[in-house]
């Protein structure tokens, strides 16, 4: 430790204030095992689990996880206030100005030091110089570090219970969530399925009412047919006996006509017109005559 140019009673107080924070930080290491075997406990009981819930129980435990590490950082914080407080009021005792650097907290290579110091000088120190050293720093409480890592020890144990309360509750929450997930697909799968029979029958009925009107337009059209086959059948016969009529009446006309004829060459008034028909055609052709030996050269 010489290069951090502590004496011994320094260098004790200095391992005092490492393995304090040593024990506060394995107690919160293990704070942060017990959340992970909690979870192992608790949650995985199934053999294979669904991407929302294996999410669902990562974000619980991120959620555990980050309030641990976050708590261990605000304690440290705040015992490291603690600690400066007590320097800084020794220190005005013998009216002392002390000042820091606060760059030097980021060195990387004195933070090596204090690392390789921890692991070597903190297991070999003299716990003589321990036990006969008087300390010049006066802890927070008359109990000393004990009490305190009491005290600490039973806050944390606190907040532990706190939060598996708060993550059995979540648990309780989370499996009430998923019953009900499950009980929405279910009923949403047998709506679907009652919907689609439903459309099943309606199109069913659809189809058959379409058959239906397709027969019976069907029907209708083969009975129109055959009733439009039966008047041209009827019309033609028709056509044919009026053809035959005809040439009848045609007939009896041409045979009236021959009789009314005869008929009239019979009466009186025919034959006296036909007499004198006669005699104006003698007396023409006795007047032709005369004309012709009278007028010759005409």
């Amino acid at each position: 430790m010489a290069d951090f140019g502590f004496n011994e009673h320094h260098q004790t107080e200095v391992i005092n204030y490492m393995r304090f924070a040593r024990s506060k930080r394995i107690l919160r290491l293990k704070t942060i095992d017990s959340c992970f075997e909690e979870l192992k406990d608790s949650r995985l009981v199934e053999e294979t689990f669904t991407v929302d819930e294996v999410r669902e129980m990562l974000d619980g435990l991120q959620v555990v996880v980050r309030g641990e590490v976050e708590m261990e950082l605000i304690n440290t914080a705040h015992t490291n206030v603690l600690l400066l407080r007590q320097l800084f009021s020794q220190a005005e005792k013998f009216y002392l100005r002390l000042q820091s650097d606060i760059s030097e907290l980021e060195n990387r290579e004195l933070l090596e030091q204090v690392a390789e110091f921890e692991k070597t000088d903190f297991k070999t120190t003299n716990k003589t110089n321990q036990e006969t050293s008087k300390p010049k720093l006066a802890p927070l409480n008359e109990g000393g570090v004990s009490e305190l890592l009491n005290k600490e020890i039973a806050r944390l144990q606190e907040e532990n219970d706190k939060l598996k309360s708060r993550l059995r509750t979540l648990e309780s929450q989370a499996m009430s969530a998923l019953d009900e997930k499950t009980k929405a697909e279910r009923a949403l799968k047998d709506l679907q399925k009652v919907q689609g029979d439903q459309q099943l029958a309606a199109h069913s009925q659809e189809i058959s009412s379409l058959e239906d009107t397709v027969a019976a337009l069907k029907e209708d059209y083969e009975r129109s047919l055959n009733a439009t086959a039966a008047s041209q059948k009827d019309l033609q016969e028709n056509l044919i006996s009026a053809k035959h009529e005809l040439l009848r009446v045609q007939e009896q006309l041409a045979l009236a006509e021959k009789e009314l004829e005869k008929k009239f060459q019979q009466t009186a008034a025919y034959r006296n017109m036909k007499e004198i028909l006669t005699k104006k055609n003698e007396q023409i052709k006795e007047i032709r005559k005369r004309l012709q030996r009278y007028e010759p050269n005409e």
